[in-house]
């Protein structure tokens, strides 16, 4: 057995018929097909499906695009998905501590990138706060794709900055003949002690396939290199007499994390239909807050299908149906010295049906809807927003085109269309108003793929992207404790709006391959949190910035703002056969840089990842593989007025694998080295940059078994 791990009142009414329409599409045809023969296999190329719907092999597609999957994974993965894809070219991490981080890709966060679970939309509250971990745990993926930049339009206006596709397998989407499953196991000494465990198990006769999973994490409180306060903060706010400073560990850091899922799906020779049930559970510490705990719930149930060679069945128009459905009960408490203060809830459902069409000529191409609604409250003392209802219905399309007879000059269109209202309730909270604003954001892309050789392609990407305001964008008026600050929202605000343009130039040669991404970001509108010179108490009144209790008030504002940079990476095969008959030696490099400013007063955008190098060695004999990675971040001193900056880092990192097959199970066995120069860094995307410093040094040892 193997593995590949690769109008509003009608939306909110109607799940159930979302439901059944994503099952009439999905077995329309099912059972007129018959199942492959016993023993039967098929081949299947590993592409990329985020970035083109088509499916496109990785050199082929016009958006930059990283995957992470197998043993990189295995190896790479951290507690967090900020942290388990901070390294990749332009993608950072927001880094709230150890146990909340979502990915930053090109200088945007939040709202502005979507992050997918078997490409459908995870809903829980983390673009809402910073604090607010994101309940995808990277333990359960098989592969991770992201897309930087707005080419994933598909995805919506919250796909402006890109997309993070997290696929798992809970939901086989092919026959499955047989038993298999893997087991992992990982422990860590130093940094967060980290205890880890999952597995998964996979069974079928060609037609069911089942599946199932479960994992759970417990760590302590991260171990640091020094004061968990920055020199500059601790002499600028001395602690009151009788105070210590934290030093060595980052005070209730600490978490313990579970979940699984069941799931399974009939299969056939054109197609599939499943469902699955999954949970998670978060319990965590955050830095910013000594005596406060969250305890997070989530509960999905997602059914998904496909049906593929419908040509015969709809007089040649419609090849192939994928469309998948899922309901979304999420909850957190923030409890504070045992007591319960705001709960947040956020339920909902989301449904996206996507029909590939026949040639049009040249053309090829998918048209799609997707449609959903949420409900989402914040129950408590500390709420800073209403409770809001959000719907959302969109229509989109991608095109494929080649422009030469070879196929060496390629034109992808893409186009979205959403209508989004947001509407909110008081609910007798007098510092919120009954509310409801409606809004249609309009997307296109164009996008060129030129072959200039086998091993040299050119890419460009022009996209206009709209973007509806959050509800917290619009409605949020009260003291936000986590950020330590009056967070208000301009119940006025229009829709984000930019222009943007890529260019890329890519090599890929046998073991050597690089690509090199400059990007240039126009926003008109940028729904920015900016800092008013203004400050209230807890209380909501007015009173003098900096004195005690003053909080101050920031809101969402409108301005016109620039981002550009660029992204390269690239490896080289520098020996082979150095030590042995059969081992390698490879060279990588990356780098990035992101620069971002608000036209109107020239301040830098906040929280901006600093130029980034890095550099690895890679040495692979038979079964041994080995790497030696260093990371170097400069000094981010472009900042926006009353923020700080951060110092440059180097971090140096070290890993070993060793591979065996034994008894019908495959077995890696990995060591990794994080910090081993136990460096004091502070990240500059990180809103806790001066409380909370990066892990110290840190040793993992961890095992994983196929079979």
């Amino acid at each position: 057995m193997s593995f590949r791990f690769q109008q509003e009142n009608t939306l909110r009414r109607k799940p159930l018929a979302a439901v059944a329409a994503l099952i009439a599409s999905a077995c329309s045809g099912a059972f007129a097909q018959n199942a492959p023969a016993p023993g039967a296999t098929t081949t299947l190329r590993e592409v990329v499906v985020t970035a083109n719907p088509l499916g496109s092999e990785l050199n082929d597609l016009v958006a930059p695009v990283s995957t992470l999957g197998g043993d990189a994974l295995a190896v790479r993965q951290g507690s967090t998905l900020g942290d388990t894809l901070d390294k990749l070219p332009g993608v950072s991490s927001s880094y709230f501590g150890p146990n909340a981080s979502r990915p930053i890709i090109r200088g945007l966060d939040g709202d502005r990138i979507k992050v997918l679970q078997n490409g459908g939309s995870t809903i829980d509250a983390s673009t809402l706060s910073n604090d607010h971990a994101v309940p995808v745990d990277p333990l359960v993926a098989e592969r991770i794709e992201v897309v930087r930049g707005p080419a994933a339009l598909m995805y919506g206006g919250n796909a402006i900055g890109g997309v993070v596709n997290v696929i798992d397998n809970r939901i086989p989407k092919e026959p499955i003949q047989g038993i298999g499953g893997a087991v992992d196991a990982s422990a860590t000494a130093g940094g967060d002690s980290a205890r880890n465990a999952s597995g998964l198990l996979e069974a079928g006769n060609g037609q069911i396939a089942i599946h199932a999973d479960a994992f759970a994490r417990k760590t302590s409180n991260l171990r640091i290199p020094g004061y968990a306060r920055s020199a500059s903060l601790r002499n600028s706010q001395p602690l009151e007499e009788g105070q210590s400073e934290a030093y060595g560990r980052l005070p209730n850091s600490s978490a313990q994390q579970s979940g699984g899922s069941l799931g399974g799906a009939y299969t056939w020779a054109d197609g599939f239909v499943g469902a699955n049930y999954s949970e998670y559970h978060n319990e965590y510490g955050t830095p910013a807050e000594d005596s406060v705990r969250l305890q997070m719930r989530q509960q999905r149930f997602a059914v998904e299908g496909e049906v593929r060679n419908l040509a015969g069945n709809t007089g040649g128009f419609i090849e192939s149906v994928k469309s998948k459905f899922s309901y979304t009960d999420y909850e957190h408490k923030e409890i504070d010295a045992g007591q319960t203060g705001t709960v947040f809830k956020n339920n909902g459902w989301d449904a996206r049906i996507e029909a590939k069409h026949a040639r049009i000529g040249r053309m090829t191409g998918v048209i799609g809807t997707q449609f959903g609604s949420t409900r989402f409250s914040a129950l408590g003392e500390e709420a800073f927003v209403p409770s809001t209802d959000t719907d959302n219905a969109a229509l989109f399309i991608f095109e494929e085109m080649p422009l030469s007879a070879g196929g060496d000059l390629k034109l992808n269109l893409g186009g979205r269309m959403d209508h989004t209202r947001v509407k909110a309730q008081a609910n007798g909270n007098e510092r919120f108003a009954d509310a409801s604003r409606s809004f249609n954001a309009g997307s296109a892309s164009a996008g060129l793929l030129y072959k200039l050789a086998p091993a040299w392609s050119l890419t460009s990407n022009l996209a206009y992207t709209e973007r509806a305001p959050t509800f917290y964008e619009l409605y949020a008026n009260g003291p936000h404790v986590a950020t330590g600050s009056w967070e208000q929202g301009d119940p006025n605000a229009a829709k984000e709006r930019a222009t943007s343009l890529d260019l890329g130039v890519r090599f890929k040669s046998g073991p050597h391959s690089a690509s090199l991404s400059g990007y240039y970001s126009r926003f008109s509108n940028y729904l920015a949190l900016t800092n008013t010179g203004t400050a209230r108490d807890a209380e909501g009144d007015l009173v003098t910035p900096g004195s005690a209790g003053a909080l101050p008030v920031m809101q969402y504002m409108g301005v016109p703002a620039t981002l550009y940079g660029f992204e390269a990476e690239g490896r080289a095969r520098v020996w082979q056969k150095l030590l042995t008959g059969s081992d390698t030696v490879d060279l990588e490099a990356r780098a990035d840089y992101v620069h971002g400013e608000n036209r109107n007063t020239g301040q830098p955008l906040p929280r901006l990842s600093p130029l980034r190098l890095g550099g690895a060695v890679v040495y692979g004999a038979g079964p041994w593989g080995a790497r030696a990675d260093v990371t170097y971040a400069a000094r981010q001193s472009r900042v926006p007025a009353n923020d700080t900056p951060t110092d440059a880092y180097t971090l140096l990192g070290v890993s070993i694998t060793y591979k065996f097959k034994m008894a019908g199970t495959q077995t890696l066995v990995y060591l990794r080295g994080d910090n081993l120069t136990n460096q004091d860094a502070r990240s500059a995307t990180s809103i806790l940059r001066d409380i909370a410093p990066l892990a110290g040094r840190s040793v993992k040892l961890g095992v994983r078994t196929t079979f």
